[in-house]
């Protein structure tokens, strides 16, 4: 029963990636502001419910130009950000550009494509995120570069905080965690190591009870703050949530 109940959840998964690819390709670009971020929220909103997982949001998204800093644990962490801040321009990995279906989706919600291999392309970045946060955008990113498995925090790296400090917009730390039904926190949700993203959507899949858990912090100012020691205050206020 629990594989079947998996497989369900899989399928409605992969049907409603590809209705979320549909709508980008077709009709996304033509609508408002107001209805774009509305189909955002909705989308990732029921991205979470059919894949089983529950939603806990805390605090409130700042708005007019602020940069989200957030712990990353999984594939889910920009999915449930979304479906409570559906405004974030998150900094994604250059990767997802090869993925045909679900590059349309990462395009339409306005994300920046970070070269990792390329050390200068950090600097590009920052630029274009510093445009977006003068704009009055609201930009994500996950400091410590990479997933972890969810019970501490790996070191912050401080390059992209500089476009916050540039422009002098304020700086949000975001702390996130998935239980599930045995777990306080979930190793169904991890996405470390040598686990392919089919592993980790089964895994999702077959858990139990599933809540995914965001809390959007007080905001830090930024302006004539040196990076490194941003990042540790950012670092130190997220592992204070999650305690």
């Amino acid at each position: 029963m629990r594989r079947l109940r998996a497989a369900w959840r899989l399928l409605r998964v992969l049907l409603h990636v590809l209705h979320g690819a549909a709508i980008a390709l077709l009709r996304f670009y033509r609508l408002e502001r107001p209805a774009r971020l509305e189909l955002v929220r909705w989308w990732a909103a029921k991205m979470l419910r059919v894949a089983g997982v529950g939603l806990q949001g805390s605090g409130t998204p700042h708005s007019g130009g602020a940069l989200l800093v957030i712990n990353h644990i999984s594939w889910l962490d920009i999915v449930a950000v979304h479906a409570l801040c559906p405004e974030a321009r998150f900094v994604s990995k250059a990767d997802v550009k090869r993925w045909p279906v679900l590059r349309r989706l990462v395009d339409a919600a306005g994300s920046l494509y970070l070269e990792r291999e390329r050390r200068r392309d950090a600097m590009r970045v920052v630029h274009h995120m510093g445009e977006a946060l003068a704009a009055g955008d609201t930009v994500a990113v996950f400091p410590e570069g990479t997933t972890g498995a969810g019970h501490a925090l790996l070191p912050f790296h401080a390059n992209l905080l500089q476009a916050a400090i540039a422009t002098a917009r304020p700086v949000q730390p975001v702390a996130l965690r998935f239980s599930d039904a045995t777990e306080t926190v979930s190793a169904a949700v991890a996405y470390v190591g040598d686990t392919t993203l089919l592993q980790s959507l089964w895994l999702v899949a077959c858990a139990e009870g599933l809540q995914a858990r965001v809390q959007f912090l007080a905001p830090l100012a930024s302006a004539g703050e040196e990076r490194r020691v941003l990042a540790v205050r950012l670092r130190a206020a997220i592992e204070q949530a999650l305690v």
